[in-house]
């Protein structure tokens, strides 16, 4: 019995390509059928006390800068001489300010 040692040789490679063969279209077959990821999208969430301050601003810039009503009620109030000052109550305003400043 003859042994062909060249026919031998010839087959590993052969074997060796078919298998990179087959798990290569196994590898494409995988992806193909995978399903396809999204880049993960940039997100923002606004808590309620942002939609609050949000709510004040627009009110707040809607308002006249100066509530022209009071001021001819404190000229009209001087000029009568009824417009009286409680310094108790004057005292006790600025020393909150200040607090609240600290």
């Amino acid at each position: 019995m003859a042994i062909n040692i060249n026919n031998l040789n010839n087959q590993v490679p052969v074997n060796q390509n078919q298998q990179a063969q087959v798990k290569q279209q196994a590898a494409q077959t995988a992806n193909a059928n995978a399903p396809v990821k999204q880049p993960n999208a940039d997100s923002v969430s606004i808590t309620p006390q942002a939609k609050q301050l949000s709510e004040l601003q627009k009110k707040a810039n809607e308002a006249p800068v100066v509530d022209q009503k009071k001021i001819a009620e404190l000229k009209k109030a001087i000029a009568s001489g009824d417009y009286k000052i409680d310094p108790e109550k004057l005292a006790a305003s600025i020393a909150n300010f200040e607090f609240d400043l600290i």
